[in-house]
């Protein structure tokens, strides 16, 4: 019984073709016949097994497994996996480049709409228009768009865009899509029930003193708003200290529209030209070491008892002392200083528009901040490569002025070169520019002072770049003369041509870089 059992189970599972078994001997059949080995593999391979379910869900496993792959390997266009890594991460690094080469700012809203002519084809407002008018064809338009993708080559070492002297063409040029993002000042209701009573305070008033560069004062004077609007008291408009490098005597009214200032911010925080009389004869409450990165509550338990008491509060050296990580109402109030209550001077906005339209005459242009000046160096522990004769100039005013240093003195300047403390001189700036894809025709404003080592320092630029421009370069005769010895109205004017720029690029992280990447 046994026996015939086993004989019927070999029956069962042996599924061979005619034509097979033609071509066997008798010898090798019989083995077959008699062979007990591994009858579950036979038994799959069974008519029966067809039927069975779990057969034909591993098969569609396994082909569409197989698919996957080959779609991989053929670039289908339904997936998004391509052999150029530069291309994946294209709207990523768009976005990213922002960061490092801004094209926007508060008054950059209108330029995505002037640089509309060197968007490509992977812009998120063109690419929504193309799906809109061929919704039928939505696989034609998007195999379209991978081909216009592919066919730009990622930006490669030592290799200039294709230019036709109008930046058109070139990836260089091509503009971030801003990922959505919008301004957003809407404050919120308790923000604006608390604002009427601080702008009629008559009683408390807060006097501050900012140092340093033009964009250094800038950031202090950001500051010092949004700790009046946390105190509760009217702003005295900022004094500005003489610089002890340039020896600039600017004042506030200098630099900056004063009307504008005190009009945008009527509702936040009450700004004044001076004390009034009956504070005149007060004693101020002086604070000089205000630590770095303080808190508005910090603020309140140190500065609101004796303002409140005195009446006035003098502030000195504001630079770094709030904290970057403010409740959402003041960081929105901080926003609307820096982008829309400072604007420049009306002379300094006049020139510096016409200086940005001869610039634009041509095409687009990037702006480049060079921090090559001779403090810069001292300030940074860092040496200008130039030749042993001014690097020995260096270290000799480093040890004259050693408090110029701004921190970690500890460190060497191999040690500060590797950590990338140290600005960026001519010849590495040709680099990277060259290693991102600038143009030889690119047109490029430099902003800063003049670099230690005149105009020898940039000659690796003005060899690989020759339209290069600066300021004198592009005003007319007369045009500076208004301006002249004014280091921080100078620094105003360079801000508004990198502002209105096509590409920004800084030599040295700094407070100008840092606004206009914002």
């Amino acid at each position: 019984m046994a026996k015939s059992k086993y004989n019927a189970q070999k029956v069962s599972y042996i599924s061979v073709p005619s034509q097979v078994i033609n071509t066997l001997s008798s010898s090798s059949l019989q083995t077959l016949l008699l062979s007990p080995k591994k009858p579950s593999r036979n038994r799959f391979l069974s008519c029966s097994s067809y039927k069975n379910p779990r057969v034909w869900f591993f098969a569609l496993f396994l082909f569409g497994f197989l698919r996957m792959l080959k779609l991989c390997f053929d670039l289908d266009p339904l997936v998004p996996f391509y052999p150029y890594p530069c291309v994946t991460s294209q709207t990523q690094e768009k976005s990213r480049s922002q960061l490092v080469f801004p094209s926007d700012g508060v008054e950059h809203g209108q330029k995505d709409q002037e640089a509309a002519p060197f968007n490509d084809l992977g812009s998120k407002s063109e690419v929504g228009s193309a799906s809109n008018n061929e919704k039928s064809s939505e696989s034609a338009a998007k195999d379209e768009y991978l081909k216009s993708i592919v066919k730009s080559k990622p930006l490669t070492s030592n290799r200039y865009g294709k230019s036709n002297g109008d930046g058109k063409g070139s990836e260089f040029w091509k503009q971030p899509d801003g990922l959505g993002y919008k301004p957003c000042l809407d404050f919120s209701s308790g923000y604006r029930r608390g604002s009427e009573a601080i702008v009629k305070n008559r009683r408390k008033y807060l006097l501050v003193v900012v140092s340093g560069g033009m964009n250094q004062q800038r950031n202090q004077i950001v500051d010092a708003v949004v700790i009046a609007r946390i105190l509760g008291a009217a702003l005295v408009v900022p004094i500005l200290q003489v610089n002890v490098i340039w020896g600039d005597e600017s004042e506030f009214s200098d630099i900056f529209d004063l009307e504008h200032f005190k009009r945008v911010l009527a509702n936040d925080v009450r700004i004044v030209s001076s004390l009034p009389s009956t504070h005149i004869m007060k004693r101020a409450v002086e604070e000089k070491r205000t630590p770095l990165h303080v808190s508005p509550q910090w603020i309140r338990a140190r500065y609101l008892k004796p303002l409140n008491r005195e009446g006035v509060l003098l502030l000195r050296g504001l630079d770094s002392r709030l904290s970057k990580d403010l409740p959402s109402d003041l960081q929105k109030l901080r926003c609307k200083v820096a982008f829309h209550a400072l604007r420049f001077a009306p002379s300094i906005m006049q020139l510096g528009n016409r200086l940005a339209e001869r610039m634009r005459s041509k095409g687009p242009y990037l702006a480049l901040h060079l921090r090559m000046e001779k403090d810069v160096w001292v300030r940074t522990g860092c040496l200008p490569g130039l030749s042993p004769k001014y690097d020995e100039m260096i270290n000799n005013e480093r040890k004259r002025r050693p408090e110029l240093l701004t921190g970690r003195s500890n460190m060497t300047y191999h040690d500060r070169k590797l950590a990338g403390l140290c600005p960026l001189n001519a010849l590495e700036v040709t680099r990277l520019l060259k290693a991102l894809g600038a143009p030889k025709d690119a047109r490029i404003y430099w902003a800063g002072g003049q670099p230690l080592g005149g105009k020898e320092a940039l000659l690796p630029l003005t060899i690989e770049f020759p339209h290069f421009y600066n300021k004198e370069d592009l005003a007319l005769p007369g045009e500076l003369e208004p301006f002249a010895n004014r280091a921080s109205l100078m620094a105003a004017i360079d801000y508004v041509v990198s502002e209105q720029s096509d590409v920004f690029m800084p030599s040295h992280g700094g407070n100008m870089g840092h606004a206009i990447q914002v």
